[in-house]
C-alpha cells in the first residue's frame, strides 16, 4: 500500500490519466446531448491533457513540487473549451497546494484536490451543479475525509472514486436535460476518467504507454497490438507524423484537408497562424499526407516515426530511434513572437471560415485565432495572437460561450499587455462589436460601447442534427436543419423553408432594423440570396444584407438588430 506519492509516481498518474482519457474520449463525447455541432467535452479533455502529457515526457522532476508545476501550467495553456480550462484549474489549485513538498503524504493530496476545487469554482462566474464542478467537490470532501481518518494514499484515491461515481450518476437527477437524455455529466465522466487511472497507476495496475501507443484495457479497435510490461498496446496505423508548412495564401481555408487527412489517418490535429499551420496525423501513408498538404502552402519541416518498429524495438529492448534533433527545431520554430506596442489599443478575436476572417480584418481587428464551434482554441493558441499584436491593450473577442474562458485565461497568463475580454457568445456579436471598437476613446467607453453592442444583436444560427435527440421538446433526427435564436434551441426541420418560416416568426418580437445573413462553407450565393429574400418578405423596412462568411457547421448565421 502506498502512503505517499512522489514526482515519478505523479508524473506517471498523470501520463496514464491522459491515455486513459484519450481511450474514452468517444464515449465521453457521446454523453454531449445537445444535437448541435460541437467541440465535445472529451476532444477538448483530452487534447488538454495532451499539452501535460507532452511536456511531462521531457523532462523528470527532483520534487512532487517541480511535477505539479509542470501540469499545472501545461493545462493551463492548453486549455480548450469550459471543460478542459476548468480541468486546468483543478491541477492549478493542486500545484498551488503542494508547493515546497518533495513528496505529499495523503492529507498534503487531499487538500491539494480541495484548493483545486476552490479555485475552479472561483473561476465560473455562475456555478451549475450536475457538472464536473459537482463531481469533482463531492469526490474531493471524501478525499478529505478519509486522509483525516489516517487513510492511506491508495484507499483515500478510491474513497474519492466512490463518492465521485456516486455523484456522477447523480448528475442525472440535478441537471433536468441529462435526466431526459439518461445521460450523465459528460465532464464529470472525464474527471473520474482520470481520478480512476491515477489510481490504477499508484497500485501498479497500469503503465503509460509511449505517445503513440494506446492500453488495450480501455480501446475497443482493430489494429496491431504489442505487449509491454504486461500491458497490450494498439496501434491503428503506422506512421507518428508531424509537418510544418508555410501557406501560400494566409487566408487558406484548411477544411478540405482536414476531411482529407481524417480519411486516411487518426490522433489529427491541426494548428495554425496567418503564416504557418501545423498537422499531426497517424497513418499508413504519410507521403500521401505531405502530398496533399503540399497543395496549400511549402513543405518546411516533416518528423515521421514507424511507430510499429518503435514498438519492435522496445519489446526487444533496443533503444528506440528517434527524432529528438527535429523536436528541439520544432520547439524553437513554435516559440511565441512578441510585437512591442506601437499603438495603444487592438483586438484579437476568433472567428472560422476565410470570409469571417477577412471581414474581421477589414473591420480592424490585428489578430485571428482560427478557431469556433467545433474547434475550440487553446488558451496558448489566443495567447500567442494576444503576443503579436502591435498594442499595449488588447481587446480579445472570443465569439463562443465555449471558448470565453479560456480567453479569460489567456488574460491572466498575459504579462507584458494589458487584456481585456469582451465576452461576446457568437460571431455576429463579436462583429457588431468590433464596429463600435472606437480606439480614439479611453478604455472604458470603450469597454461600454463594445458590451452594449454586443449585447443588442440577436443570433440565429441554421445548421444540421448531429445525433438523434429528443431535446427540450423537440424530436431531433439525425440530418434535419436545426434552428438556434440566441443559444437556445427553436426546431428541428425536414425542409428549410419550414425552418425559415420559424425563424420568421421568432425575429418579429425584435422589430429588427438590421438583418444580416452570413452563408457558410457549401452554400453558393444564389441560395443565400434566396434566404435573404424571404427575410426581406417578412422584414420590408429592415435593411438586409448578405456576406459570404465561408464558415463551417452552420450554413447561416443571421445576425438581427
Amino acid at each position: 500500500m502506498r502512503d505517499m506519492i512522489n514526482a515519478a509516481a505523479f508524473k506517471e498518474c498523470i501520463l496514464c490519466a491522459y491515455a486513459a482519457l484519450q481511450a474514452n474520449i468517444q464515449t465521453i463525447n457521446d454523453l454531449n446531448v445537445f444535437p448541435v455541432p460541437d467541440g465535445d467535452t472529451g476532444t477538448n479533455m483530452g487534447l488538454t491533457m495532451e499539452k501535460a502529457a507532452a511536456e511531462l515526457r521531457k523532462n523528470d522532476f527532483p520534487t512532487i513540487t517541480a511535477t505539479a508545476d509542470c501540469v499545472a501550467s501545461a493545462l493551463l495553456r492548453g486549455a480548450r473549451g469550459n471543460s478542459g480550462v476548468i480541468l486546468s484549474l483543478l491541477f492549478r489549485g493542486i500545484s498551488k497546494k503542494l508547493k515546497g513538498l518533495h513528496e505529499a503524504d495523503p492529507k498534503s493530496f487531499a487538500a491539494a484536490m480541495q484548493e483545486g476545487v476552490n479555485a475552479a469554482y472561483k473561476a465560473v462566474m455562475k456555478p451549475a451543479e450536475g457538472t464536473i464542478l459537482t463531481v469533482s467537490r463531492l469526490a474531493t470532501e471524501a478525499a478529505v475525509r478519509a486522509a483525516e481518518s489516517d487513510a492511506g494514499m491508495e484507499a483515500t484515491m478510491e474513497a474519492a472514486i466512490a463518492a465521485g461515481d456516486e455523484a456522477l450518476a447523480d448528475t442525472i437527477n440535478l441537471n433536468p436535460v441529462l435526466k431526459k437524455a439518461g445521460v450523465v455529466d459528460a465532464g464529470g465522466m472525464g474527471y473520474m476518467v482520470i481520478l480512476k487511472a491515477m489510481l490504477s497507476s499508484l497500485r501498479g495496475e497500469v503503465f503509460a504507454p509511449r505517445d503513440q501507443m494506446r492500453i488495450e484495457e480501455v480501446v475497443q479497435e482493430s489494429g496491431r497490438v504489442f505487449e509491454k510490461d504486461g500491458v497490450q498496446d494498439v496501434i491503428t496505423f503506422a506512421f507518428d507524423t508531424v509537418y510544418i508548412v508555410r501557406k501560400n495564401d494566409p487566408d487558406v481555408d484548411l477544411t478540405p484537408l482536414r476531411s482529407y487527412l481524417d480519411s486516411i489517418g487518426d490522433s489529427l490535429v491541426i494548428s495554425e497562424d496567418d503564416e504557418i499551420f501545423k498537422v499531426h496525423v497517424h497513418t499508413d501513408t504519410p507521403g500521401t499526407a505531405l502530398t496533399e498538404s503540399q497543395k496549400y502552402g511549402t513543405l518546411e519541416l516533416a518528423k515521421i516515426e514507424n511507430m510499429v518498429i518503435q514498438a519492435e524495438q522496445q519489446k526487444a529492448g533496443v533503444a528506440v530511434i528517434s527524432t529528438d534533433d527535429l523536436d528541439k527545431v520544432e520547439q524553437e520554430l513554435e516559440e511565441p513572437e512578441f510585437a512591442a506596442p506601437e499603438k495603444q489599443f487592438g483586438a484579437v478575436v476568433v472567428a472560422a471560415g476565410a470570409g469571417m476572417q477577412n471581414l474581421f480584418r477589414e473591420l480592424g481587428a490585428d489578430r485571428v485565432v482560427t478557431g469556433g464551434q467545433t474547434m475550440n482554441p487553446s488558451t496558448d493558441d489566443i495567447l500567442r495572437e494576444i503576443n503579436r499584436t502591435p498594442a499595449e491593450t488588447v481587446f480579445v473577442l472570443p465569439n463562443n460561450k465555449n471558448i470565453i474562458m479560456a480567453a479569460e485565461q489567456s488574460a491572466e497568463l498575459c504579462r507584458d499587455k494589458r487584456v481585456i475580454v469582451i465576452p461576446t457568445k457568437t460571431v455576429p456579436q463579436g462583429i457588431s462589436a468590433l464596429l463600435n471598437f472606437n480606439i480614439d476613446e479611453n478604455e472604458e467607453p470603450i469597454v461600454e460601447a463594445m458590451k452594449d453592442a454586443a449585447a443588442r444583436v440577436h443570433t440565429a444560427m441554421v445548421t444540421y442534427a448531429a445525433r438523434d435527440s429528443d431535446f427540450d421538446g423537440h424530436d431531433i433526427h439525425a440530418g434535419e436543419y436545426l434552428a438556434l435564436l440566441d443559444g437556445a434551441l427553436l426546431g428541428s426541420y425536414k425542409s428549410e423553408d419550414a425552418l425559415l418560416e420559424e425563424l420568421s416568426g421568432a425575429f418579429c418580437q425584435y422589430s429588427p432594423e438590421f438583418i444580416t445573413v452570413y452563408y457558410g462553407e457549401g452554400v453558393d450565393e444564389a441560395s443565400a440570396d434566396g434566404v435573404a429574400a424571404v427575410l426581406t418578405g417578412s422584414f420590408p423596412q429592415a435593411e438586409l444584407s448578405v456576406v459570404n462568411g465561408g464558415q463551417p457547421v452552420y450554413y447561416y448565421m443571421i445576425s438581427v438588430e
